[in-house]
């Protein structure tokens, strides 16, 4: 969980911006193009707009957010968008006429009976990104995913949810807290949370099963994490295959391009 600071008399509200961004890699192995062809169909199925939006929509309820829009699509051939605005404070319903929520703040507005509670930089979204290789058999599913909120509510409470519910062979993420809050004798406050790394909100399952590396920069309030699983067991990379019907020579060719690819991707560069 989040450690807040001691809680501070704000001026105003709080309008800290949190965001935590993700890039979530599935690697895999199809041998034929048939196999590939439903690789991709599978993908886009089990992480289809709707799928996704249930997982947002669990995102949102797990950091106490309330959802005031949702946009989705799916795309041919392949991949997936969704995106969630979402606010702190609940929508009000409109015979509360006389106060309106914008962008945290609530303002008296006698002459306005519409109510809108919304966060101008408060959402989440997702962009799913299946593809294979012609040539050399793999094939990998990447997911984009941001979680942006402003005020108390933090992105950090879904971080285990959102590893969990995708394939996760390596996983990259990035939070920051940006902007500032005003405390009521006017100093400026740039954080509201004890963080020393996102490693400390990564539940003990996921710890234990994953490799992971930390490049965290305190004094501009920038945390980045990337990991990836320890162990290569080459059943779980193979697609509609086992390894035991390859051959030798085929099974070391096959757990060579997927150790590359696992490695290429974690560290953002080609291996010569």
């Amino acid at each position: 969980m989040v450690k807040p600071l001691p809680r501070l008399k704000l001026q105003g509200f709080n309008n800290l911006t949190k965001a935590l961004s993700f890039n979530i890699y599935d690697v895999c192995y199809a041998v034929s193009e048939d196999q590939r062809s439903r690789y991709i169909e599978y993908i886009d199925e089990a992480y289809n707009a709707d799928r996704l939006t249930q997982i947002l929509t669990e995102v949102a309820q797990i950091i106490g957010a309330n959802i005031l829009n949702v946009a989705r699509q799916d795309y041919d051939p392949q991949g997936a968008s969704v995106t969630i605005l979402i606010s702190e404070e609940p929508v009000i319903d409109k015979k509360q006429a006389g106060k309106q929520v914008l962008s945290g703040a609530v303002r008296e507005h006698p002459e306005d009976a519409s109510v809108v509670a919304h966060l101008d930089k408060s959402h989440i979204t997702v962009h799913t990104y299946p593809e294979t290789h012609p040539d050399n058999g793999i094939a990998t599913f990447r997911a984009d995913i941001d979680v942006a909120t402003c005020g108390v509510i933090s992105p950090l409470k879904a971080l285990n949810y959102l590893i969990e519910s995708f394939e996760s062979d390596i996983v990259i993420m990035d939070y920051r807290v940006r902007g500032f809050t005003r405390d009521v004798k006017g100093k400026k406050h740039y954080i509201d949370h004890r963080i020393n790394s996102i490693q400390d909100y990564l539940s003990a399952p996921i710890r234990k099963r994953y490799e992971m590396f930390d490049v965290n920069v305190y004094q501009e309030n920038i945390f980045h994490t990337k990991m990836h699983v320890k162990d290569f067991d080459l059943d779980t990379y193979l697609f509609e295959e086992k390894a035991k019907n390859l051959g030798f020579k085929d099974r070391l060719r096959i757990e060579q391009r997927l150790k590359q690819e696992i490695t290429e991707l974690f560290h953002g560069r080609n291996l010569v």
